[in-house]
């Protein structure tokens, strides 16, 4: 008995361990190269850790914690860890609308799809309103030029995942893990099959959320 209980014990310890640990890598956006000496820093705790020649991370954490993401010549930025995987970071170094397609805007972080949304929202404006001037202009560069066209394009990509992203946030392996009796392999179907509307997401407490995901459950079972 005492032997199950010290094994027991250990298996705990493990897992609390493998959960206070955040691990993930860190890339240039565009190449794809690993990130060496950038810094990250805990909000929450205030501790600070490196990435290694591989781009790779190590820092005490848990999920719902900020991390500050730092390194000279890009952009800094803050992630958002909201679930237990391993993150892939990707940091951008270039002010200029991105070409974006669908591989590229999932790298893309939190902060800094919501800078390239509005980057190419203001990029792919036809219409401008001239200071100290009355009425509106037409601008023939934006409606016709190639640069307006890729921002106008590049506004569904971007939208869409940012929408996606707000449901992912809220509609997390953690919450579902914590109410259902469901493995991994499970979890992802589920997640597919009962993903709500970004509107429900929006609109919704987190009581709301839990409640549907219970009532989904049934559906699911059969």
């Amino acid at each position: 008995m005492i032997k199950y209980l010290i094994l027991g014990l250990f298996g705990f310890l493990g897992s609390v361990c493998y959960a206070q640990q955040i691990n993930g890598y860190i890339h240039d956006l565009v190449s794809s190269q690993p990130l060496y000496n950038v810094e990250i820093k805990n909000l929450r705790t205030n501790e600070v850790a490196n990435s290694s020649r591989d781009g790779a991370f190590k820092i005490a954490g848990e999920v719902n914690d900020y991390l500050a993401v730092h390194i000279f010549g890009y952009s800094a930025d803050t992630i958002f860890y909201y679930d237990d995987a391993v993150r892939r970071i990707y940091l951008n170094k270039d002010d200029n609308i991105l070409h974006i397609d669908e591989v590229l805007v999932k790298r893309l972080t939190d902060n800094v799809l919501a800078e390239e949304l509005e980057k190419a929202r203001n990029a792919g404006k036809i219409v401008e309103i001239p200071r100290n001037q009355g009425g509106v202009k037409i601008s023939p560069s934006r409606l016709l030029g190639r640069e307006a066209k890729i921002a106008r394009n590049n506004v569904d990509i971007l939208f869409e995942e940012y929408q996606a992203r707000k449901i992912d946030r809220k509609f997390t392996k953690h919450l579902i893990a914590s109410l259902l009796p469901l493995n991994d392999v499970d979890i992802a179907l589920f997640r597919e099959r009962f993903r709500p509307t970004v509107e429900f997401i929006e609109n919704s407490s987190p009581e709301d959320l839990k409640v549907y995901i219970i009532e989904s459950y049934t559906t699911f079972k059969k």
